[in-house]
């Protein structure tokens, strides 16, 4: 039987068979590396958390062929085992990047994958740059074509199945994988599509980082290895009787899957955190910190503390029972503290501290309709009568207001160094930053491998 193939997924296929090999704009090398940089920092110190110590519990237990480095620790599995394991770890908390169009955390997904691919294939650092550049773009890109928003109200995990897809591409194209293969390594991915957003229901962020990470890190490894051994499937999932589109989406838009590929890269249009909090409570941060700062007030001063939010996510973050999702506890903290490091938005006795409980008592979340995703309006109103606003356009991390390299490299320093030490912390990124001058990624897993 002969097969059609569409010439949206005839480009798909041989875009990402070529993308280990293709040049990358210089902007996008060094956008890439600030993500990986992000990502690796995020998951070492996910294996400190509660949720990373039941991670590396269940595969402590798995063994497996000796590929890749499970970060931060003396295990190495398949690179299936520790693409899951290392982006269930990205996922541990809230410390990644996210991408707003897809409405997905992409880094905590595809980075992990790609690295354990990497690592497998024994690939150049360039190869792996490019190959993570390729899975923000793909990923993103499955949810446009979709429709984000259609996917996300029916119930699917947007954020499953964008770093599902990316982490397939990345995968595939440091595997090596023909045109051809990658079809079938696509139609694989889709069999594995999956994900359902009741993912805000997991109190204690362990079913949540499989959600976001894990599945889809396995997955998209599991889709290329298994073509790279051999395995032939459907020539094109994307179109025919009842394929991938009909099954996800009431109004697909297959054109998207490769619109704009090779001019637009969707690595540039992803944030990344300056505060390891969730998405949606980063600008109002932001917004706290600038009326505090700026008009001096002290805790004391503080009557009440009213955040405007749209009401497409504001029930993400409102009184959460994990702090650094819960956005009346980081407003609190804030406001007391002028600040919210790493330890405080993952400190959960802070929610019984009695000094923070009694002003998240005067922190008010309202869902506001009128109000886009992103851009909330905080009001102070103080003990004696003043009143001020702010809202901040672009949150620091955002594509508007970018992180720079330096400030990428503290946090990132900051998260791996009570793992690591200062030696192997310094010398992993002092490799993460040249990545694309190492010959072989292997010589970053050394770091990354704890005896």
């Amino acid at each position: 039987m002969t097969t059609e193939i569409s010439s949206h997924t005839q480009a798909l296929a041989d875009y990402i068979s070529n993308a280990a090999q293709a040049p990358l704009p210089a902007e996008v090398i060094e956008k890439t590396k600030h993500h990986i940089v992000d990502t690796v920092a995020a998951t070492v110190s996910g294996m400190e958390l509660p949720a990373g110590q039941r991670i590396l519990r269940f595969f402590e237990s798995q063994g497996g062929r000796d590929e890749a480095v499970i970060f931060g620790t003396a295990l190495r599995t398949t690179a299936i085992n520790a693409a899951m394991a290392n982006a269930m770890l990205a996922h541990a908390d809230e410390t990644d990047d996210s991408h707003l169009s897809s409405r997905s955390h992409l880094g905590c997904g595809v980075v992990p994958a790609a690295l354990a691919m990497a690592e497998r294939e024994g690939s150049s650092g360039q190869a792996l740059v490019a190959a993570v550049a390729l899975g923000y773009d793909i990923g993103a890109r499955v949810c446009h074509a979709l429709g984000t928003d259609q996917l996300y109200d029916a119930g699917h995990s947007t954020h499953t199945f964008a770093p599902t897809f990316g982490s397939a591409a990345a995968a595939g194209a440091l595997a090596g994988l023909t045109p051809q293969q990658c079809r079938w390594m696509i139609s694989y991915t889709a069999q594995q599509a999956s994900g359902v957003n009741c993912w805000q229901r997991d109190l204690d962020h362990v079913e949540k980082a499989f959600d976001f990470g894990g599945m889809a890190g396995r997955n998209g490894v599991t889709s290329a290895v298994m073509v790279q051994c051999g395995y032939s499937g459907v020539d094109d999932v994307l179109t025919g009787p009842r394929n991938f589109l009909f099954a996800f989406s009431p109004d697909p838009k297959p054109e998207l899957f490769v619109d704009a590929l090779g001019q637009r890269f969707e690595i540039l249009l992803t944030n990344i955190k300056k505060w390891s909090v969730g998405s949606p409570i980063q600008a109002a941060l932001d917004s706290t910190q600038a009326i505090i700062m700026d008009e001096s007030l002290a805790a004391d001063d503080i009557a009440r503390i009213v955040v405007r939010m749209s009401d497409q996510e504001s029930h993400v973050v409102d009184n959460r029972e994990i702090p650094d999702i819960n956005l009346q506890q980081m407003v609190a903290v804030m406001a007391i503290e002028r600040t919210v490091s790493f330890a405080a938005s993952h400190d959960a006795s802070k929610l019984d501290d009695l000094a923070v409980k009694a002003m998240r008592a005067r922190v008010e979340l309202v869902p506001d309709p009128s109000l886009p995703r992103r851009h909330p309006i905080v009001n102070i109103h103080t003990t004696d009568g003043r009143e001020f606003q702010h809202a901040t356009d672009a949150v620091r991390g955002t594509p508007d207001n970018p992180m720079t390299r330096d400030e990428v490299h503290a946090k990132a320093y900051d998260l791996i160094e009570p793992t690591l030490g200062s030696g192997n912390s310094a010398a992993l990124l002092q490799a993460l930053w040249q990545l694309e001058t190492l010959p072989n990624v292997r010589d970053i897993a050394r770091c990354l491998h704890v005896k």
